[in-house]
């Protein structure tokens, strides 16, 4: 009941988003408002409750809906006792970096008690999105979908779907994720992996304590539906599938693709992908399901999360069917799903690729492993870019910029590694050594704004 009246509330919101369209000019673009409240509320699953950080005390958050030429406004008042940020996860923020949110980046994190709005135009883009905090490892619950609608009087280039349904990918772990962090990284050992993945926010039937937290789509026999499927997962790749059905990919990361029908989608930790599906198959209660693609001696949570595709007037007491995963290391399915990956590149939507080439730029991005004297193993575990390991300035690095303040940034990060090794090779053992460089950037053109951080904070 309760699945079928979340499902309800998203039809009259949709329907009322849809109508407000109707009413607003064709000629002049709408402005979208949002209040994110950022609140701890206490939240169970896998037999485990503890408090977590959410938006609107919603697990995932809300969507924020808006349409190509849109401008939208969200403000965000900070009631955790964390600092926040919220980043727009692959918005093309032309001319307003300082609304894209990475903390310490382009703004300074917003304080406990504090509130800032983000102000950003929706340009040239339409299809699935997503936010999520962007400080410490706060978007291992904060984190929500963004729907971009085409322009009025323009449809989809593919069928129009019967209804749609967000599929949000993440994950859960039974403990407060910012210690285990901190405890890792004390350690010089990464993070432990999750304790299931999530669909929804929800692990599904095949954990314990979890029956109630599953979540349920429903479905009317021979209509076709569009799901928009985010991968919020921190780190991992994953594998999803629908028992019994096809799913047709048309866009990737709000960029419509060539349609092509598969059993098996593989998307990677922030990306997005739409599919069709038809329910076509015998009325019954199938299982989605997903798991990590992993093929490197890398720990994961290999552990399936599931949720549960229902036609409708099938009893609930019917056990859904399983869809038939790829073994987690089954690189050739990997391979094969992202060499049919194309642009629709059609006369409305061509594929502007630039054929000029002024300057070539080799990135290598991995781990490295520095001497740590206080760490398990005598080792840490640094992030590295082309064997430099970023160091979180106390100043946002676009404040920096824009005032001319000294000292923040450099700005000779290498065009390629400074010292080559086998990129590709197993074991990478050798020159996995990584310098520090303290907010090494290389800027694009910014261009001046009103964007200014009165209040630092000393610490993350």
């Amino acid at each position: 009941m309760a699945m079928k009246l979340d499902s309800y509330l998203q039809l009259f919101f949709l329907g009322c988003f849809y109508f407000s369209w109707f009413l607003s000019s064709p000629a002049e673009a709408a402005v979208r408002k949002y209040q994110f409240d950022i609140r701890v509320k206490n939240v169970s699953r896998l037999c485990h409750a503890k408090p977590i950080v959410t938006v609107n005390g919603r697990f995932p958050g809300p969507t924020v809906y808006a349409r190509e030429g849109d401008r939208v406004l969200v403000d965000v008042t900070n009631y955790a006792q964390y600092n926040i940020s919220i980043h727009w996860h692959g918005l093309k923020q032309f001319r307003n970096g300082w609304a894209d949110g990475p903390a310490y980046i382009t703004q300074c994190p917003i304080k406990t008690g504090h509130s800032y709005t983000y102000d950003f135009n929706v340009t040239g883009q339409r299809g699935t999105l997503w936010w999520h905090a962007h400080i410490l490892w706060l978007r291992a619950t904060v984190y929500g979908a963004i729907v971009i609608m085409p322009k009025e009087g323009r449809m989809f280039p593919f069928p129009q779907p019967h209804g749609e349904t967000k599929i949000i990918l993440g994950e859960w772990w039974n403990s407060d994720v910012e210690t285990l962090v901190n405890q890792a990284n004390k350690l010089g050992l990464p993070p432990p992996t999750s304790d299931s993945h999530t669909i929804n926010g929800k692990p599904g039937p095949l954990f314990p304590c979890s029956s109630k937290h599953t979540f349920s789509m429903e479905v009317e026999a021979g209509k076709t539906y569009l799901l928009r499927i985010i991968n919020a997962a921190l780190n991992d790749e994953l594998f999803f599938a629908i028992a019994g059905h096809n799913m047709t990919v048309v866009e990737i990361d709000a960029v419509y693709t060539k349609p092509f029908t598969t059993r098996v989608i593989l998307i990677a930790p922030g990306q997005t992908t739409n599919v069709l599906i038809k329910a076509d198959q015998p009325p019954s209660r199938y299982f989605m399901a997903a798991r990590p693609f992993m093929n490197a001696p890398v720990p994961v949570d290999n552990k399936t999360v599931t949720a549960i595709l229902h036609y409708q007037g099938i009893p609930n007491t019917v056990l859904p069917s399983m869809p038939k995963l790829p073994a987690p290391n089954n690189t050739n399915v990997a391979l094969r799903y992202n060499n049919r990956l194309r642009s629709l590149n059609s006369p409305q939507f061509p594929a502007k690729v630039p054929l000029k080439v002024d300057r070539h730029l080799f990135y290598t991005v991995g781990l490295g492993a520095n001497p740590c004297s206080s760490c398990q193993n005598g080792t840490q575990l640094p992030a590295s870019l082309n064997n430099i390991t970023f160091v979180m300035p106390k100043v946002g690095l676009l404040q920096a910029h824009y005032f001319h303040i000294k000292g923040v940034f450099k700005t000779d990060f290498p065009d390629r590694p400074p010292v080559p090794f086998n990129y590709t090779g197993v074991p990478l053992t050798a020159n996995l050594g990584t310098s520090l460089g303290k907010g090494s950037v290389r800027w694009l053109s910014i261009p001046p704004s009103s964007w200014y951080c009165r209040t630092l904070t000393s610490s993350q």
